[in-house]
């Protein structure tokens, strides 16, 4: 019985190549965390979203603030991104000045982004963009 779950529980995870990681580009709102125990926290509206910009398996990820006229507001603070593969497992690692960390990188496509941290934290996130809320007739960047 622990082997045919084993062999399910495998079969069901996504296998990321390399071209999916250009998925990665853009920016993504979260959705949920899914903790080790099972519970979940669900996020409604969000006040940021995640933008990372990847290109030959190194990049940045930065905090973005959604504005009402579609743009966005930015600081100057970003965590530098590496893509990693090992074995059958993919893992984002971060670095900034002040600390170093991974998660693991479970799916993603072009809407849904899942990732797990050390603490086995399940992160989903779904594909976002530009609002425009004022609807002023400009089209969103």
């Amino acid at each position: 019985m622990i082997l045919v779950l084993s062999l399910l529980f495998v079969s069901c995870k996504q296998e990321i190549k390399p071209t999916d990681i250009a998925k990665l580009n853009g920016y993504w709102e979260i959705e949920k965390v899914v903790f080790d125990k099972g519970e979940q926290k669900d996020y409604g509206m969000n006040e940021s979203f995640d933008f990372f910009e990847i290109k030959n398996n190194k990049g940045f990820r930065k905090k973005v603030m959604p504005q009402f006229d579609g743009t966005f507001l930015t600081s100057d603070s970003f965590e530098n991104v590496s893509v990693r593969f090992k074995d059958d497992q993919v893992f984002l690692d971060y670095k900034t000045n002040y600390a170093k960390w991974s998660e693991e990188l479970i799916s993603i496509s072009d809407k849904e982004l899942v990732v797990k941290n050390q603490e086995k934290k399940e992160y989903h996130y779904k594909k976002a963009g530009p609002i425009n809320l004022l609807n002023d007739g400009k089209k969103t960047k």
